[in-house]
C-alpha cells in the first residue's frame, strides 16, 4: 500500500490511555514504515490535574472497558493488573511520570521513544507496575538501557520540564485545533495539507490504516 510521500503522522495519546495500548501494535507498526514520520504527542490528558485518586467504582469502570478493549485487538491487560493496580484503592491514577519520562527519552535517545512507550503501557497492563511512580519507570527505563532518560527523570532538569510541557501544549493545540474528541488520534500531514484520522482507524488492518492515510 503506498502513502503520498514526505508523509507524517502525528500520533496524539495519553499514555495511561487503555485504547492507546489497545492500539499499540499497529503504532509500533506505523512507526516502523518507511514512507512515514510518526511523530508522539502527549496531550497529559490523565496527568497531572487530569489524573485522579483510584477508587472501587472507577477501577470497576476501568477494567469493564479494559475487557471491551481486550476482545477488540487482542491487546492483553493481565489479572495481575486488576489487582493489584486497579485493586489498590487511593493510589494514584496519572500519566505525569511517564509523559515525562517519555519526553526524557525524546531528548536523549529519540528513535527510542515508540519502544519505551510500549514497555510502560505493558509495564502496568501486563506486569502490575504502578507507572505513576518514579522510580518503578526509571527502573523500566534503566532496564532498557536507557540511562540517560532515566537520570533526567530522576533529575527532573528545568529543560526535561519546560521540553515536556511545550509536547503537551503542542498536542493540546492539535486537539483543539482539528476538534479531536479524545485519543487515540492521528494528525496526517502530507502534500495535500493536515487533517484528522479518528482512532477508530488503528483497529482496523494495517493495510486499511494506510488506505486511510493515504486517501486526500
Amino acid at each position: 500500500m503506498s502513502t503520498p510521500t514526505h508523509t507524517t503522522v502525528t500520533y496524539l495519546f495519553d499514555p495511561l490511555c487503555g485504547w492507546c495500548y489497545g492500539a499499540s501494535p499497529t503504532v509500533q507498526q506505523l512507526g516502523q514504515h518507511t514512507s512515514i514520520q510518526l511523530e508522539l504527542a502527549p496531550t497529559g490528558l490523565f496527568a497531572g490535574s487530569g489524573g485522579r485518586t483510584l477508587d472501587a467504582a472507577f477501577a470497576d469502570y476501568a477494567w469493564s472497558n479494559d475487557v471491551r478493549i481486550e476482545k477488540l485487538t487482542g491487546q492483553r491487560f493481565s489479572e495481575a493488573y486488576r489487582t493489584q493496580v486497579l485493586g489498590k484503592p487511593g493510589s494514584r491514577f496519572d500519566s505525569a511520570t511517564t509523559t515525562l519520562a517519555l519526553t526524557a527519552v525524546a531528548l536523549t535517545t529519540p528513535e527510542r521513544e515508540l519502544e519505551a512507550l510500549k514497555v510502560l503501557q505493558e509495564g502496568r497492563y501486563v506486569h502490575a507496575l504502578d507507572t505513576s511512580a518514579v522510580p518503578v519507570v526509571e527502573k523500566l527505563l534503566r532496564d532498557m538501557g536507557l540511562a540517560a532518560a532515566a537520570d533526567r527523570l530522576v533529575a527532573g532538569d528545568a529543560e526535561l520540564l519546560a521540553a515536556n510541557a511545550e509536547r503537551i501544549r503542542k498536542a493540546q493545540g492539535l486537539m483543539q485545533r482539528f476538534d479531536a474528541q479524545g485519543v487515540p488520534t492521528l494528525i496526517v500531514t502530507d502534500d495535500n495539507g493536515s487533517r484528522l484520522l479518528r482512532g477508530n482507524a488503528l483497529y482496523g488492518s494495517f493495510d486499511s490504516l494506510l488506505s486511510h492515510i493515504a486517501a486526500a
